[in-house]
C-alpha cells in the first residue's frame, strides 16, 4: 500500500471501470495507463531449460541487456501511474552487470520491485547488495530436491549453488534487519520432480524463506503429450481428452485483464502485450520510435485489445495461457 498514491489509485480505478465495461459491451473502451510492467534486464541465461527459448538459445530476436538510459526513459514516461515492476521476462537478471542499479532507480520513484532468479550468482556480498538495493520480492527457482532431479529441468544448473544463494539471502536479511526482499521458493512441477513436491515445503522451512510456491509448467508441445507433463493432473495445466490428446484444463473467454493493466518492455525498448509473447512476435511499438503513451493508446494496441475481446482463442500466444480462465467442469 505504501507504493500507492492518489494518482495511481485513480488510474487503477479507471482501468478497472473501462475493463469491465469493455467486457460487458464486448467493445474496446480502454482508458488509463498500465499500473504494472515487466521489464527485461537481459535475454542471456546460464542455464538450458528445455521449455525456455532463452535457455535453448532459440530466440529470433537478438540477445542483449537493458541500458541505463533506456531504463530511465521507461521510468520517466511511466512512473507516475505504475506502482509495480517485475524486472524479469526472459534470461537471468543477475547476468546484467548493473541489475541492482535498475532496482535502485525504480525505488527512487516509490515503485514496488520484484524479480525471479536461478540464484547461481548470489554470493554473501551480492546477497547484502540485494537487500540494500530495496528489492521488494525475489522468486528463487528450486525445481528439485536432489541434483539428479534438479538438473533434469535446470540443465547445466547446480542445486548446491541455489541452496547456498538462498541461505546467503536469508542471512543478509537477518544481519541488516530487513524484511525485504520477500523470499519465495518456486518449484516448477514437471514429471521428473513431481515425486518431490511434498518435500519442498520442508526445505523452505529449513532455509527460512517467507513463502513456498508450486507452479505448473507451460509446455509448448502438449497436444500429444510431453515427457515433462506431470502424471498427477493436479500439478498440470493440461488434461487428457478421450481421444488421447491433451488440452488446457481451463476454459478461456474473450477477455484479458493484462491487456488493460500491464505490458512487457524488452531490453531493447520494444513494447509487447504480455509475458506469453516470449519471442516478441507481437510488437506493438518501440520507445526508440515513439513515446509510451502514444503506443499504449495507438490504433495497433487497441486493435490487439479488440481482437482479444472478440476472438482471443485465435491469437497464437493466447492459446496456451491461463489468464482469466476458469477450470472446466
Amino acid at each position: 500500500m505504501r507504493h500507492l498514491s492518489i494518482r495511481r489509485m485513480w488510474n487503477l480505478a479507471v482501468l478497472y471501470h473501462s475493463y469491465f465495461l469493455s467486457r460487458a459491451l464486448k467493445k474496446n473502451l480502454h482508458r488509463g495507463m498500465p499500473f504494472s510492467l515487466s521489464i527485461e534486464p537481459t535475454t542471456a541465461c546460464n542455464l538450458g531449460c528445455p521449455e525456455c527459448p532463452s535457455g535453448l538459445k532459440q530466440f529470433s530476436r537478438p540477445t542483449g541487456r537493458l541500458q541505463s538510459d533506456v531504463h530511465e526513459t521507461m521510468l520517466r514516461q511511466l512512473s507516475r501511474n505504475v506502482f509495480y515492476i517485475n524486472y524479469y521476462f526472459q534470461g537471468e537478471p543477475f547476468l546484467h552487470p548493473h541489475f541492482l542499479e535498475l532496482i535502485k532507480a525504480a525505488k527512487k520513484h516509490k515503485i514496488y520491485t520484484a524479480t525471479s532468479t536461478n540464484a547461481h550468482f548470489i554470493t554473501p556480498s551480492k546477497a547484502a547488495e540485494i537487500v540494500q538495493s530495496g528489492l521488494d520480492r525475489l522468486i528463487i527457482s528450486i525445481d528439485g530436491m536432489t541434483q539428479e532431479t534438479y538438473e533434469q529441468y535446470r540443465v547445466h544448473g547446480t542445486l548446491e549453488k541455489v541452496i547456498a544463494g538462498t541461505q546467503h539471502l536469508v542471512k543478509a536479511k537477518q544481519q541488516l534487519h530487513s524484511s525485504t526482499p520477500h523470499l519465495i521458493i518456486q518449484f516448477l512441477a514437471v514429471k521428473p520432480n513431481e515425486h518431490e513436491i511434498e518435500e519442498i515445503a520442508k526445505l523452505g522451512k529449513q532455509l527460512g524463506v517467507d513463502e513456498v510456491r508450486i507452479k505448473t509448467a507451460q509446455l509448448y508441445d502438449y497436444k500429444h503429450g510431453n515427457p515433462l507433463m506431470p502424471e498427477n493432473e493436479k500439478y498440470a495445466r493440461y488434461k487428457q481428452l478421450p481421444d488421447g490428446t491433451y488440452t488446457l484444463k481451463w476454459k478461456t473467454g474473450n477477455h484479458c485483464w493484462r491487456m488493460w493493466s500491464s505490458c512487457v518492455l524488452t531490453w531493447d525498448a520494444k513494447v509487447v502485450p504480455c509475458c506469453f509473447d516470449k519471442d516478441a512476435q507481437h510488437q506493438l511499438g518501440s520507445l526508440e520510435e515513439d513515446n509510451f503513451k502514444a503506443i499504449w493508446h495507438s490504433k495497433k494496441y487497441n486493435g490487439f485489445r479488440s481482437a482479444v475481446l472478440t476472438h482471443r482463442n485465435q491469437i497464437d500466444i493466447c492459446n496456451n495461457c491461463s489468464e482469466g480462465a476458469k477450470v472446466w467442469a
